[in-house]
């Protein structure tokens, strides 16, 4: 006999609230495990690849390893000290750019920028703001950063968690499915699946899509000769996961470095601007939906707050946290919808009556 309708809600509840309170307290200790978990995910669609060729997991998960390890020396030694260099100099050198904005303002719309207009008095509080803050928000965020992820958790925990995560992966999901109730089962494994599908669309094809256009932007932003432009570049296809925004946000920032930078030479301006217009249209048209799909099943509201909410609440982990949660809330209130929509609640008695008539 199967337990009632409320006692199921009582234990699902109390897992729900385990999981909230684990997140709380927990919070940056589990993020390499997170981290790991997250990468042992991306990656199993690939360790199966391999296996469908006649391997084994073992050397599956070794070449995938092996493949992964030149990737970051390469990085290392290339990209990440080029990355932080301009990061730290856009950081110093924002002041004296927002000081060249207002002299830029100054000197073509001289009737805006008089000394007792509103637009005068904010662009002045602003530059002392960037002035006496630039440094302590510098110094803010490379100390919350280091606190986040330290060296250890980047070189030895996360990788050494995604491999044994990976090697066992179709193994620990086997276990869990027979762990599931079984009354309920069918029913779970539908739900997974669904909620497989939507993060395998959105976490695997986003975030192919996020690493092709972020080394196309910085590529060719650094290749027109644009300041930044790696950093700019990485940042835009960093969160080109919000449709629309990356290309927003990277673009305007990229457009108003150049306007400094190249002033008068509009062909170089040009090229930025349509650096970002072709990276659009190779999302649009190529990019997602080859590698994301049609219907990802999140939208994008809905995942704005997810990861504002996860984020305010529980920090760096809360957003990493965000999307698969998010995904899985989205399957559960459309599943609950569809279960309302086939009941009596919703049809009343009028339709029995009909289907009897």
């Amino acid at each position: 006999m199967a337990l009632p309708v409320k006692t199921q809600l009582q234990y699902w509840g109390i897992a729900a609230a385990i999981f909230i309170v684990v997140l709380w307290f927990l919070g940056d200790q589990i993020l390499p495990f997170v981290l790991g978990a997250a990468i042992a995910y991306f990656l199993d669609p690939v360790a199966d690849r391999i296996e469908a060729m006649g391997l084994s997991r073992a050397i599956a998960v070794t070449v995938i390893t092996l493949v992964g390890l030149l990737i970051f020396v390469i990085m290392a030694l290339l990209v990440i000290p080029t990355l932080i260099e301009q990061s730290v100099n856009l950081v110093n050198t924002a002041p004296k750019l927002f000081n060249d904005f207002q002299t830029f303002l100054t000197e073509r719309f001289p009737s805006l920028i008089d000394e007792d207009s509103t637009l005068r008095k904010s662009l002045i509080s602003v530059g002392e703001t960037i002035r006496d803050r630039g440094g302590q928000l510098l110094e803010s965020v490379l100390t919350s950063a280091a606190s986040l992820i330290n060296v250890v958790v980047l070189l030895v925990i996360v990788p050494v968690v995604a491999f044994y995560l990976l090697y066992d992966w179709d193994r620990m999901i086997a276990e869990i499915d027979q762990l599931l109730p079984r009354d309920h089962a069918p029913t779970i494994r539908t739900l997974a699946r669904r909620i497989d599908d939507t993060l395998a669309s959105f976490i695997r094809g986003m975030g192919t899509v996020c690493l092709v256009l972020g080394s196309y932007y910085a590529i060719a932003l650094m290749l027109v000769g644009l300041q930044f432009g790696l950093v700019v570049g990485a940042f835009a296809g960093l969160i080109t996961f919000i449709p629309y925004v990356g290309a927003l946000v990277g673009g305007a920032l990229a457009i108003g470095l150049a306007m400094f930078q190249f002033w008068g030479d509009w062909v170089s301006i040009g090229l930025v601007a349509g650096i970002f217009v072709l990276g659009q249209v190779m999302e649009g048209n190529i990019l997602t939906p080859k590698l994301v799909g049609s219907s990802v099943g999140l939208h994008p509201v809905w995942l704005i707050f997810a990861l504002s909410v996860f984020g305010a609440l529980f920090g760096f982990v809360g957003m990493l946290v965000a999307v698969p949660v998010a995904a899985a809330i989205g399957v559960l209130a459309r599943f609950a919808i569809d279960r309302y929509l086939d009941s009596r609640l919703y049809r009343g008695l009028s339709s029995e009556d009909q289907g009897d008539g």
